[in-house]
């Protein structure tokens, strides 16, 4: 079965949130939701619509609700700096029951290769349940970059943690 393909019970389903002050008040559009939507519906998940919301509590509150639908993945972008207010990794990191740090060791290796910047990235990667939640940086490119690690892995992540024992 490939990330594109439905589990038993239909297509996966998955969330995004959005961590931006600025563009949670309308000051600028969001331009990393569309380019993480788009990768997700062309592994085959059935997305809810993106949630834009200020940094900080609003992420977490954000988080929890997203987890009471159940998806597959939540895939979170900004808020992973070093910013005052860059507090994703914060409200993500109590959600989580297990960590799964090769993934960001991985992104953050790969971006490093193109930015020495991506190595300040403290985004977390893991499970909630059988929800994957991985923090991806706020820039277009960054979500980019992680985007590209995810690809091989993210359709036997998805397998694990709905209890496939394929390996």
């Amino acid at each position: 079965m490939s990330a594109c393909e439905p589990h038993n019970h239909g297509p996966r389903k998955a969330g995004v949130v959005i961590a931006s002050n600025r563009a949670a008040a309308g000051i600028y559009e969001d331009r990393s939701g569309p380019v993480i939507l788009d990768w997700l519906a062309e592994h085959g998940y059935d997305t809810f619509p993106a949630m834009v919301v200020p940094d900080g509590a609003p992420v977490g509150a954000a988080l929890r609700a997203l987890l009471s639908q159940e998806p597959s993945v939540i895939i979170t972008s900004g808020g992973t700096g070093l910013s005052p207010d860059d507090l994703t990794p914060e409200m993500t990191l109590p959600l989580l029951d297990r960590e799964i740090p090769g993934i960001m060791e991985g992104i953050r290796r790969a971006g490093a290769a193109k930015t020495p910047l991506a190595m300040l990235s403290r985004g977390h990667a893991g499970a909630a349940g059988k929800t994957f939640i991985i923090n991806l940086p706020g820039s277009p490119k960054g979500v980019m970059d992680g985007l590209a690690v995810l690809d091989p892995v993210i359709g036997h992540l998805c397998e694990q943690l709905e209890g496939s024992h394929e390996h």
